[in-house]
């Protein structure tokens, strides 16, 4: 699994003009299924991003987690995270995990995200969505397991 996991002041997610989530401080986590995850690799994700320490202490410093300062996640399936574009001009996706196998994944780290404690809101898998990203310094981290 591979996630781009963006620090934001807020976010959201529209489908067919309906706003299906929304969140204030926290991140924004795109979430891509390659072929061949597990469970493992959505459990070790959500455990990382629930003590991943990207927002600042009192003196400026990278010492606070997403539990510290309340905030919440937003996520985003993307399998475009598994595009390959080094031959031709249209990417391949044979590497993206395909929809009946990522979908149950990308379900699962979220359950697994909120059993860290961490308030979670998505997007709908498969949706064309409109996803608006209020970016926090920015920061943008890539994880991948």
């Amino acid at each position: 699994m591979r996630v781009v996991l963006q620090r934001v002041k807020r976010a959201s997610v529209t489908v067919e003009g309906r706003v299906v989530g929304a969140i204030d401080r926290g991140f924004v986590i795109l979430v891509g299924v390659r072929v061949g995850d597990t469970e493992e690799a959505a459990r070790w994700l959500a455990q990382k991003i629930a003590t991943l320490r990207v927002f600042e202490d009192d003196q400026g410093k990278f010492n606070l987690a997403l539990g510290d300062v309340g905030g919440a996640a937003l996520v985003v399936s993307q399998f475009t995270l598994y595009a390959d574009a080094r031959k031709g001009r249209r990417p391949s996706f044979t590497d993206a995990a395909p929809p009946e196998v990522a979908e149950p994944l990308v379900a699962r780290f979220a359950d697994l995200l909120r059993a860290e404690g961490v308030p979670v809101q998505s997007g709908i898998f498969g949706a064309k969505m409109l996803v608006e990203i209020h970016n926090d310094g920015p920061v943008t981290v890539l994880l991948e397991r």
